[in-house]
């Protein structure tokens, strides 16, 4: 039994582990230099990740409150993928900030949380892993001690956590009035689509569209993400959501899947609001960190409708999406959080004629914009092409269509950027700038991750093959 606990919950004890060092270092460390203890933190999250690929099993814990497989293992190590690059980009600011080990504890408590969340079997599980990884979120958002839009960004996001929260609560309350149980495996059979459950459904629903930024439920979004710091506002807008969009589609696809027809119309219309509003907001920013907030916002309604199909491609093309949104949304940024760091500017303005001065910074920022946008042969083309033909399972093609339509609209706010860097002219360029060996190799790994993933079919075959156990 100890065996099992120690492979089976892999994941949570090696967090908890480097918790407990980065602890013990801040208790006896007074001499260590911020750039010492960087290294240190970056070397253990790399042993974290390569960690990840060994002596996974499938099995579950604590009468089926957890519960592991190869797609959950790779799920998690996906999100460790990202928590290595975000740390890695994050060093240009770090490395002159009073309170590193506090960031990271923090930070890696929000990591534990949703490993939980993922693993869960039951909503009490669930429930608790995602208030782990709630409250020290909104922490870190104030992590920019000086200034004031960082505290309100912290507020903001605990106040719409804790409405999310309640309503998630209610309706798991619900759930467990009309079904005598909270366990995802014996939930299924129990929904009979009766009005209570399916109201319980919509507040579940509204609560997990609030953390993964769904319209109507995304304004506390840009606010948050253009208050916190950008390495916080990276980690919100690709390990955040993705963590809840792994648990969400787990939860469609297991426990609701008797009322698919239902969730089908609600995720239809969800989808193409997102999709729309997010675009038109987008269309309208000025500062970079709003516009990638409307940019994953609209990036949502996408994988909405790869998820609305309820086909067997549906969690598998989400999964490859997310990998994808990964490399290119730190991509851009890990540019957007180096400059900041440096030179504090972040708007579009200031980004005019950024190739005279910062050619590889730009290329950087250029190739991620374009992945996002799903320009072929980046890998964000592919990843979108798979959540259209998973939303082509039910055979909708209006669905379809505006997606479709909305990828063109999406071209328009992507390339606005890229004409700013390449062809506008500026007085007052943002001058060169000496790039730190690990936030440079972090860009690396991520343009490495749009071009590649895209052409190695492998990869999604993979995916699709352990995606057959939901």
């Amino acid at each position: 039994m100890t065996t099992d606990v120690f492979i089976l919950m892999k994941f949570e004890l090696i967090i908890a582990i480097v918790i407990f060092i980065l602890l013990f270092v801040k208790v006896g460390s007074d001499g260590w230099s911020n750039k010492k203890t960087l290294n240190v933190i970056n070397i253990l999250l790399l042993i974290n990740f390569i960690a990840g690929f060994f002596m996974n099993d499938d099995g579950t814990l604590f009468g089926d409150m957890f519960r592991t497989n190869d797609l959950i293992s790779l799920e998690k190590n996906i999100l460790n993928l990202g928590t290595l690059i975000i740390s890695a980009q994050a060093y240009s600011w770090l490395k002159n900030h009073k309170h590193v080990l506090e960031f990271y504890m923090l930070l890696l408590s929000t990591l534990l949380g949703m490993f939980l969340m993922i693993s869960a079997g039951n909503f009490l599980m669930f429930y608790l892993g995602l208030e782990l990884s709630t409250i020290p979120l909104a922490a870190i958002c104030n992590f920019d001690l000086e200034k004031r839009q960082s505290s309100e960004a912290a507020m903001k996001l605990i106040i719409s956590s804790a409405f999310s929260s309640g309503l998630l609560l209610f309706g798991i309350s619900l759930v467990y009035g009309t079904t005598g149980t909270l366990s995802f495996s014996e939930l299924s059979p129990l929904l009979n689509g009766s009005e209570l459950q399916l109201f319980a459904f919509v507040l579940l629903l509204a609560g997990f569209a609030f953390k993964i930024s769904v319209v109507p439920f995304h304004l506390w979004t840009a606010d948050v993400y253009e208050g916190s710091p950008v390495a916080v506002t990276s980690y919100l807008s690709v390990i955040s959501k993705g963590a809840f969009l792994f648990v969400f589609v787990s939860v469609l696809y297991n426990v609701f899947k008797p009322i698919a027809d239902t969730w089908y119309n609600m995720l239809f219309l969800l989808s193409v609001l997102t999709m729309i509003i997010g675009n038109l907001f987008a269309i309208r920013q000025n500062n970079l960190k709003r516009f990638l907030a409307f940019s994953s916002i609209t990036q949502m309604g996408f994988i909405l409708v790869g998820i609305s199909g309820s086909s067997q491609m549906g969690p598998a093309s989400v999964i490859y999406f997310l990998l994808i949104y990964i490399f290119s949304n730190l991509g851009a940024f890990g540019v957007i959080a180096f400059v900041s760091a440096i030179t504090g500017k972040e708007t579009m303005d200031d980004y005019k004629g950024f190739y005279k001065t910062n050619p590889f910074l730009t290329w950087v920022l250029t190739i991620s914009l374009f992945s996002l946008a799903g320009i072929p042969p980046t890998a964000g083309f592919f990843g979108k092409f798979f959540l259209i033909m998973a939303g082509a399972g039910k055979g909708n093609y209006m669905l379809i269509s505006i997606a479709a339509l909305n990828m063109i609209i999406s071209l328009y706010y992507y390339l606005k950027v890229v004409k700013a860097m390449f062809m506008d002219a500026n007085d007052q360029p943002i001058e060169k700038l000496s790039i730190d060996t690990l936030p440079k190799l972090a860009m690396l790994i991520c343009v490495a991750g749009i071009i590649v993933v895209g052409f190695v079919p492998a990869i999604y075959d993979y995916i699709y093959s352990l995606s057959l156990t939901f």
